[in-house]
Order: C-alpha cells, then structure tokens, then sequence
C-alpha cells in the first residue's frame, strides 16, 4: 500500500456538504425549538454480582469464520485476511493465532480501526464486525461517502490469547514446548507495548509493523472500562471518551504545531454532540484516579500520534490523531450485564459511524474544540503518566 498523509488545513465552510442523519431529523420532529436535549439516560449496564455469562462472547475462531463470511457475502469488497498473508515478518499471536484484518473502500485517506487489545473487553470486536458489515453491505448515500473517501482497516480483535483466556493482557508463550516462556507466565499489556523499549509480544511487532504500511490519517481504539458514575450527577456512564495524550497537558499540544491537540477535541467533541441525541447513551470524559487526566506515551494510540519509529519501519515519523472510547463493564471482573450487550455494541457502532461521516464531511474540523471542557467531567487536578508519575495541573 502507498502510504498516504492526510492534509489537516480546515475546509472551508462553503467546502462541507450539509447532511442531516435520520436521528437528528426525528430529534428535530420531536422536540420543540430551544428544547434540550434527551435526558440522561438510565441505568443500562446492571451489575451482574460477579456472574458475567461469557458463553455468548466471540471466540478467535468466531471471529474468523465472521470475517471470511463478510469477504464471501459483501457488496462492496471486504478483503479478510491473516497478517501471515499480508507478509508481516512477525504474523501470529505468541500461542500461534492468526491476526486477522479486513479492508473495505477505495478512499484516499487510509483509516485504522481496532477493538479488543485488552482480552476482557469484547464489545470492540462485535462493534468492529457489525460496522465492517455495514460497510460491505450498505447501499445509502452515508455508505457510500465513507467507501469513497476512506479506505478502512478493521482490527477486530488484535488480542485473540488474551480473549482466548478472557483476561487484559498476553503471555509471552514458548510455542515449541507449548508453555509459557521460562515456564512461569509473563503478561504483557499490548496496551503499554508500542515503546522504544517495547515490543515485548509478538503482536505489538505484527500490528506495528502492519500499521506501518498502511500510514493512517485517522484512528480509533475501542475498550471498556469499570462502571462508573458521572461527576456531580451520579448517573450512569454508559460511554467515556478518551485521548491517550491529555489535551492540553504535557505532549499534545508539541505535536504537529498542535493540530493533534485540536483534532482529538474536535472528534471527540462531534460524537459527544451526535450520540447526546440518544436517550439510552450518556456520555462523560475519561479520567483515572478521579481527576486525572492520562498522558500516556506508551499507548498504542499514543505511538501513532508521536510517530514512533521502532526497527526503522517508520523512518519518516509518519503519525496521526487517535482517540478512543470506552465502554461501561468488562467480562472478567463480573460487571458486563449481559442484557446491556445490544446497547454496548449499538453505541459504539453510532460513535464510530458519526465519527467518520463527519470526518468525511468536514464538520469534525468545523467544531469547536473548547467545547471538550463541556463533555461531563471531574476538574482536573494533574496528569497521570507513564514517564514522570503525576503530574500536577499547572
């Protein structure tokens, strides 16, 4: 693939077709002029007391046979294939597993979409499919638009060991003698693997090297997160809304003149507006330690965005703006309500969605990124890191 480098000039106002989703014209029919917006939504991700039921949870191998049956059944070309077949130096997961991708469009820009790097949390990899889905399938103007302007590689789950044994991290695995490597399990985070010191898993190398071919111009990360409360409401959070280098704080706004600083806000502000249209989805910030804002250099997110160049495969620093969402409840710590399953997916599905339209529109660039301090939020009071501890605001 030509690696390709999105131009990050802001259209103009007379550049941006208009469009109106079949959401936002209800919402129009529905409410009155100057009504707010739908309520906070209720409690949707009931704990399950410690009994999350898994048995309904995509395996690798499900995964497998979903995406060749996307490739065999799609409209619009879906393209499913293993890391191996791609010829990655490094191809499979450390127990051997396949790696799989899928592209879908014909777009210029180049758009990189991956869930389930964390094993416990699985709803990326159903968001990841269904979306993939709708792109292959999907006739409507909407489709279209992102078919032509983008072409998107879809990472469902690029942690199948660690969702093979429903936990966060990887195990560095010996594959000849079938154990884990000197015999006593070592996790890795493949979160916290793309360092200058990292690549410890087999695939942090297999991903990166792959991520490296491709030169996105955008990215998203799906995950989940604990159940949690809005501040200073107390309502449910079904849905956070992260960038993994803290607008703002220490790196961000170094990068790229600062357009990365405005770019992340701008995307997260657009699906904060979008998906406040729907009264079962109630959006805040995502923070650490209760008012903390991360500022992690190690993120896989946060790689991409400072360019790494590990091995020489990125020579030229090629990066780009990356933010993640997190979902409420994860299936090894008991807290994934299995009758919010629908709604986990169906979120993330129209976050991903709203996201990209406006991307593709031009109204990501539009929006006032400021308006990042009005998605609910503890005041910040530092930054966590991964390279100085905490770091205090101001």
């Amino acid at each position: 693939m030509i690696p390709q480098h999105h131009d990050l000039a802001t259209p103009r106002p007379s550049d941006r077709p208009r469009r109106r989703t079949a959401a936002a014209l209800a919402l129009a029919v529905a409410l009155p002029l100057g009504a707010a917006a739908p309520a906070a939504a209720d409690a949707n991700f009931p704990s399950t007391e410690g009994r999350t039921n898994i048995s309904s949870i995509l395996t690798a191998d499900d995964v497998a046979q979903e995406l060749q049956k996307l490739e065999r059944t799609s409209r619009y070309g879906v393209d499913a294939f293993t890391l191996a077949e791609a010829g990655m130096e490094v191809n499979t997961s450390e127990q051997g597993r396949d790696l799989w991708v899928a592209t879908v469009g014909s777009g210029e820009e180049h758009v990189w979409l991956q869930g389930r790097i964390h094993g416990n949390e699985p709803y990326g990899t159903d968001s990841l499919l269904t979306l993939l889905k709708d792109l292959g399938t999907n006739g409507s103007a909407e489709y279209e638009l992102l078919r032509e302007k983008f072409t998107f590689h879809v990472i469902p789950m690029y942690n199948p060991d660690g969702a093979e044994a429903n936990i966060r991290h990887t195990v560095l695995w010996d594959q000849v003698s079938g154990a884990p490597e000197g015999g006593t399990p070592q996790r890795i985070d493949l979160n916290r693997d793309w360092t200058a010191e990292g690549f410890a898993a087999d695939e942090s190398r297999a991903f990166y090297e792959y991520w490296t071919t491709v030169d996105p111009a955008w990215g998203v990360d799906i995950h989940h997160q604990g159940l949690k409360t809005e501040y200073g409401t107390g309502d449910d959070v079904t849905l956070s809304l992260g960038i993994s280098l803290a607008p703002g704080g220490p790196t961000l706004p170094g990068l790229e003149g600062g357009a990365y600083d405005r770019l992340t806000r701008q995307m997260n502000v657009h699906v904060y507006d979008e998906l406040s249209k729907y009264g079962f989805i109630n959006i805040d910030r995502y923070q650490v330690g209760g008012s903390y804002e991360i500022d992690i250099k190690g993120g896989v997110v946060s790689a991409m965005m400072l360019g790494l160049d590990h091995g020489g495969l990125n020579p030229e620093g090629h990066s780009h703006p990356v933010v993640f969402f997190e979902t409420s409840g994860n299936s090894s710590d008991g807290s994934l309500g299995q009758k919010a399953r629908g709604k986990s997916v169906q979120q993330n599905v129209l976050a991903l969605k709203e996201l990209l339209l406006g991307l593709a529109t031009g109204e990501v660039q539009q929006e006032d990124p400021e308006r990042w301090d009005e998605i609910p939020h503890a005041p910040v009071t530092g930054y966590q890191t991964d390279y100085a501890g905490i770091i205090p605001v101001g």
